[in-house]
């Protein structure tokens, strides 16, 4: 018998994320499940807003007028926090999306976390990491798409010398290998997915790779190993690490 499709709320700070990538968020939530909330929320008579009107439409998002109500006081970002947490007590949800680049929102992921369900953040590379790290996983959205590394130049692919320098990518990486090796030190690649995904936010898009697999190989740290559709991975000993 099939899994029943996640429901997921997405939740978009119309504010603080960029029209121009809504369909690849779009497109990034449907790998997880259904979006069957969809809500923009912003003041739609600002002219700023002008480059979501055809979005709003074309993707069937519904948007929250939400007025500032005092100068330098973000009101969308209240009335989406209220809404979240009305979806959440009605218990008919299994994630949550959020769209946006604020770390005012982290109080609201990790609550949102307490109560069991999925929170997959979508932001800018300036998002600071209290939010990023926060969610259950986080994508920059210049990630997202095709070609978007050459487009954007947010996502460029890192070297075997930038990665390995990355202390918190190696340990996590490393972490995970150790923690899902069998006897022979090998690691199915499955369980160290859901290994790094239990510990922290991550997403190997965000490095440049489109595929955990590539991003391990390229540090060089590691052995990689494919049997038919099975990929193995173990730590490189010493002295063998590979440069690029």
């Amino acid at each position: 018998m099939a899994e029943p499709e996640k429901r997921i709320a997405l939740l978009i700070d119309a504010d603080n994320a960029p029209a121009s990538k809504i369909d690849v968020v779009l497109a990034e939530v449907a790998r997880h499940g259904a979006a069957n909330v969809r809500r923009a929320y912003g003041n739609w008579k600002s002219p700023a807003m002008k480059g979501w009107e055809t979005m709003l439409h074309a993707y069937a998002i519904r948007p929250i007028q939400q007025f500032a109500y005092s100068k330098g006081k973000n009101a969308s970002d209240m009335a989406m926090v209220i809404d979240a947490m009305d979806l959440l007590y009605a218990g008919k949800l299994d994630a949550f999306a959020i769209v946006s680049s604020d770390a005012d929102f982290t109080p609201l992921v990790m609550r949102l976390l307490t109560e069991g369900v999925k929170v997959y953040g979508f932001g800018a590379k300036q998002t600071p990491e209290p939010f990023v790290n926060a969610c259950t996983k986080f994508t920059y959205v210049e990630a997202l798409g095709q070609q978007a590394a050459e487009n954007d130049g947010g996502a460029k692919q890192k070297s075997a010398k930038e990665l390995r320098g990355d202390a918190r990518l190696v340990q996590l990486l490393r972490g995970a290998v150790e923690a899902a090796s069998e006897d022979d030190d090998w690691a199915h690649l499955g369980a160290v997915g859901s290994q790094i995904g239990n510990q922290a936010s991550f997403d190997p898009r965000n490095y440049g790779y489109r595929k955990l697999s590539d991003l391990i190989e390229a540090t060089g740290l590691f052995e990689v190993k494919r049997q038919n559709q099975v990929v193995l991975v173990r730590d490189k000993p010493k002295g063998k690490t590979g440069a690029r």
